[in-house]
């Protein structure tokens, strides 16, 4: 068993976070924690946590954060094909892979893959009123130890989570071309989205410390679409979910995958608070890059990457890294440590516990 140890604390989790947002000294930086299952079991077991109860190694690990969302309550939407898992909220079908470090739900066969009007329009697509606000309100006052978040990397998400239902190239070409019928689709399913995120910030007031958002924008070294596109179909959804954030006073982070900094000025405009994810080795996008071209204009959160010294490294690498990206994210606050993406199955635990470890280390103001 190998327990972190962690850095003093003189404040509370929600005042850590608020501090974090708003460019403010705290004690420590704040810790976030995303991890696929397998790797999740050994770092649990690495802890003594022989369950590998999420809440528990949370705790153990320092983490600030809860999420909360309202339950859907409504009639099942999809069936269910053997051999696959559906999710019932998008529509998505999901196949088990396997690999030698442990397995996934990978996406496959798109349901709406070539689609035409009738189908797009007689795709169901979750009623907000089937949700339980009161269920999600319940959960925000019982957390009281932890900052709490609404939404989440999939909201709106629209590349990816229509790249699920109707596969990536289509809903690229969707985008470019504006086909009606898909961009109806899209829109109708942002709506959805974005009426549950004002029913549950509005049931929760008081409550929730910050919104979470998400849009897979780039590839490893390029832009996934242009900024014209971004700007002239993306751009006012994004602007919905942000404006609505800001309507109750509250941060707001978005998840951004891949080489997306390109992107982070109209961000800035719209009233984002901070960027998430922020893979080191994508083009344009590590700690020196953000913080050069950004400052404090942004609030960062991510930069230990998964496909690094934490899945190929030593633990000895992993603190090196860990150390220089706490040195430049560090300065002038506004960091939330935390690794790239969920952390994948090929990080050895003692490789995770390391990297827990130095955050509390080296992560005092």
């Amino acid at each position: 068993m190998t327990p972190i140890i962690k850095a003093p604390e003189t404040m509370t989790a929600k005042e850590r976070i608020r501090r974090t947002f708003a460019h403010e000294k705290t004690d420590r930086v704040t810790i976030g924690y995303e991890t696929n299952g397998a790797v999740h079991a050994r770092v649990a077991a690495e802890l003594g946590i022989a369950d590998g109860n999420y809440e528990h190694v949370m705790r153990a690990l320092g983490v600030d954060y809860r999420g909360v969302g309202a339950p859907y309550t409504g009639p099942q939407l999809h069936e269910v094909p053997p051999d696959r898992m559906v999710n019932q909220l998008e529509g998505a079908v999901m196949r088990w892979v396997e690999h030698e470090t442990g397995g996934y739900w990978d996406f496959c066969d798109f349901p709406l893959i070539d689609a035409g009007e009738e189908a797009f329009a007689a795709f169901p697509i979750p009623d907000p009123d089937n949700f339980d606000y009161d269920a999600a309100l319940e959960a925000a006052r019982s957390i009281t130890d932890y900052a709490v978040y609404a939404g989440g990397a999939g909201t709106p998400d629209i590349i990816n989570s229509n790249g699920r239902i109707m596969g990536m190239e289509d809903v690229l070409c969707h985008l470019i071309t504006g086909y009606e019928p898909a961009m109806d689709f899209i829109n109708r399913r942002a709506a959805s989205q974005l009426t549950q995120l004002e029913r549950l910030l509005d049931k929760c007031r008081g409550y929730i410390d910050f919104v979470w958002l998400g849009e897979d924008l780039g590839t490893q070294n390029t832009p996934m679409i242009s900024l014209n596109l971004y700007r002239s179909v993306m751009k006012p959804i994004h602007k919905q979910f942000i404006d609505l954030a800001n309507s109750y006073n509250l941060p707001t982070i978005i998840h951004t995958c891949g080489s997306s900094s390109w992107v982070y000025e109209d961000f800035i405009e719209m009233g984002v608070t901070g960027v998430d994810t922020l893979q080191p080795e994508a083009a344009n996008m590590s700690p020196a890059y953000l913080k050069q071209t950004f400052g404090n204009r942004l609030c960062y959160r991510g930069c230990i990457s998964t496909a690094g010294p934490l899945a190929y490294g030593t633990p000895g690498d992993v603190v090196a890294d860990v150390k220089n990206t706490l040195k430049i994210m560090m300065e002038g606050g506004g960091y939330h440590f935390a690794p790239t993406h969920a952390i994948q199955d090929n990080s050895p635990a003692e490789n995770v516990i390391a990297m827990y470890q130095a955050a509390h280390d080296y992560g005092r103001y």
